[in-house]
């Protein structure tokens, strides 16, 4: 098949970019058509909660990251309750205060890396797929249109994807009911000194609980005043005149979040200096005055998720996939973690180290991850109504949300950390299908815990050592004697003991493929389904045999 490249990603967003970065790590030929001529440099979302900082941390991706955030927030909210991030089992038990156009231009920037071009100002318009690939119409900005072939497409092109769209998947779900407003401010500087953090503020990424209380707050970057404001988790207590709230983003611009009457207007409609005058109004604090507006948007709670997330060689991901209220700061790592999941399944079957049926599994993963998504920012929008009935069941969750099991449930799933892919036929352990927090796959490959003597490495090296890396000593919460197989989103796929190599085979086979010495017979041998061993060429690695070489990465 003669193509342009092997996936086409529509939209660069943190969702396109991250999948992007996972193909370009692959060695699969990618490019990104984007609609925006340029980087827009609006913040957008503004935190990476902890599994999405475990996702970037097992690349090697997440201290760049941490060094351009602005605060590290150790605790979490639903419905502005508190959540208690600090007993989550994970190494980031924080979100990182980070503005999403700072993610976007990390992430574009490291695709030079790979030599993986984003294509501005280019807009897919359409699309035809066949049995062998997708062929898509881009059109420029002086009005041209171009075609691009790629193996498979990934529509991460927002909530109102065109490739979703074009490839007719249904979107079910439900129109908004409430209406709010985001916009970046700048304000006058007042006479009266903004909130002192408590001691222990030292620098911006430091973060506490105020003592005697459940408030929490992070410092913040310096402002053009130099001093440094907290971040407040945002009180979403229903009130008949709307909700507003304030976070610092540094050099003197505050990001404005409002909702209320005034919001059942257009959603297309600008946000209006007098609607953002009437909400700063309402934010707890001092007077503040309106200086200037950078930026502005409006939102719903509208929710909707696509029927399918594949559908032939056509992808969804991120917002194209799923849209929902922007409640408990979840919307950008959904789609990153849509991303990750995708990616390696996706640079393994472009590449032809897997079978097709591998990208079933991505949708069979992420839709009910995203579907509790939507359930549970639903849950979180009624609890902000100003209606007797709902505020008595925020009542009633805020008392509850006090014991420490029913904060750490909910604090686990706002988080991410508690997310667990099904994995048929694998032998029942506590830890099939969860993350394996603190392993570092930084080439992208998937990773063996195990003693490296044992007949599970020795399955490994014969055949698979091509797309998987035997390391040791054994991972986390392992017994001695047992191996993990970890996947390259990080997610355990096998677990048993280090003599069960048949067993550990199955799982190999069924995630990453044929043994690299099969794949390169059957390539040789045009109809051949077997290969004995006396067919294996020179050179060749055949079963029960170990390469004396080294295994060259999969790149």
């Amino acid at each position: 098949m003669n193509t342009d490249v092997d996936v086409l990603i529509a939209g660069a967003g943190p969702t396109g970019l991250l999948l992007a970065n996972e193909l370009g790590l692959a060695g699969v030929r990618t490019a990104v058509a984007e609609r925006l001529p340029r980087r827009t440099g609006q913040s957008k979302a503004l935190n990476l909660q902890p599994r999405t900082a475990e996702v970037l941390d097992c690349r090697g991706w997440l201290e760049p990251l941490l060094n351009r955030s602005l605060a590290l927030l150790p605790a979490g909210h639903f419905a502005g309750l508190p959540l208690n991030y600090g007993a989550l089992e994970t190494a980031f038990p924080y979100q990182v205060g980070i503005p999403q156009a700072r993610v976007e231009e990390f992430l574009e920037d490291h695709l030079a890396e790979y030599g993986v071009p984003v294509l501005r100002g280019r807009e897919l318009t359409a699309f035809q797929q066949d049995a062998d690939g997708v062929t898509a119409t881009l059109l420029g900005p002086d009005g041209t249109e171009s075609t691009v072939r790629a193996k498979y497409l990934v529509g991460a092109d927002g909530g109102r994807s065109t490739v979703r769209r074009v490839l007719g998947v249904p979107f079910p779900g439900r129109d908004g009911r409430i209406g709010m407003a985001i916009a970046d401010v700048e304000l006058r500087p007042t006479d009266e000194a903004p909130g002192k953090p408590v001691v222990g503020y030292e620098t911006h990424r430091r973060v506490t609980q105020v003592p005697g209380s459940n408030e929490v707050f992070a410092a913040t970057e310096a402002g053009s005043d130099g001093t440094g404001e907290p971040w407040r988790l945002p009180d979403l207590s229903a009130d008949p005149a709307g909700l507003a709230f304030l976070l610092p983003l540094g050099g003197g611009v505050h990001r404005l979040a409002f909702g209320g009457p005034e919001q059942g207007v257009d959603r297309d409609a600008p946000v209006t200096a007098d609607e953002v005058r009437t909400a700063l109004a309402r934010c707890p604090g001092p007077p503040r005055e309106l200086r200037a507006i950078r930026w502005a948007s409006r939102f719903t709670d509208a929710s909707r998720q696509a029927e399918r997330y594949a559908d032939g060689r056509v992808l969804l991901a991120g917002d194209a996939a799923h849209i929902h209220a922007p409640a408990g700061g979840q919307g950008l790592n959904l789609g990153m973690q849509d991303a990750f999941n995708l990616g390696w399944k996706l640079a393994a079957v472009a590449r032809g180290r897997a079978p097709a049926e591998l990208l079933a599994t991505y949708h069979t993963e992420r839709h009910p991850v995203g579907a509790r998504v939507l359930a549970n920012t639903r849950a979180q929008m009624a609890l902000t109504l100003p209606d007797p009935d709902a505020m008595a069941v925020r009542a009633l969750l805020a008392d509850l949300l006090t014991t420490p099991e029913a904060n750490h449930h909910i604090a686990a799933m706002i988080a991410g950390t508690d997310i667990r892919y099904p994995m048929p036929d694998a032998p029942d352990h506590p830890l099939l299908g969860a993350r394996a927090p603190g392993v570092q796959l930084p080439s992208g490959r998937a990773a063996l815990l195990a003693d490296p003597t044992s007949a599970t490495a020795a399955a490994v090296t014969e055949g698979w050592g091509d797309r998987v890396d035997c390391h040791g000593p054994l991972g986390p919460a392992a017994d001695d004697d047992e191996a993990l197989l970890v996947r390259p989103d990080g997610h355990v796929c096998w677990a048993g003991r280090n003599d069960n190599a048949d067993s550990l085979r199955a799982a190999l086979s069924r995630w990453f493929g044929a043994t690299s010495w099969r794949r390169r017979v059957d390539a040789q041998t045009p109809g051949s389904g077997h290969v004995r061993p006396d067919q294996v060429g020179p050179g060749q690695v055949g079963p029960g045999q170990v390469s004396s070489g080294p295994v060259s990465p999969a790149r």
